[in-house]
């Protein structure tokens, strides 16, 4: 539980860290749609109902967000990290995260 904690802190740590440069409200959205369409659908293969949460400027090389849903397989709650790389429109997803321990983390 404690590495997890510190996971969570890092890319929460990690997402504010980085200065937003001055854009529209209309392009950052439009990053923000960029990058949650390719996650949900790659999240889909394990989600039912998968919901992104994208941080609102990511990093300078990704796109980063919270994925949770239900699982396929069970009735658990479950949540991946989610990176989308900016540059070659790749999506990487975490292992399912068990949906308790990241609201504990949070928390």
């Amino acid at each position: 539980m404690q590495f997890f904690s510190r996971v969570a802190f890092s890319f929460i740590s990690i997402s504010f860290s980085f200065p937003s440069f001055a854009a529209s409200d209309e392009a950052w959205k439009a990053f923000q749609d960029e990058v949650r369409s390719p996650l949900l659908e790659a999240a889909g293969e394990s989600l039912e109902g998968a919901k992104a949460l994208v941080d609102p400027f990511g990093s300078e090389t990704f796109g980063l967000a919270l994925v949770g849903g239900k699982s396929k397989w069970s009735d658990d709650r479950l949540g991946m990290i989610c990176v989308f790389n900016k540059q070659s429109k790749t999506v990487e997803l975490s292992g399912e995260l068990d949906a308790g321990q990241v609201s504990e983390t949070l928390e």
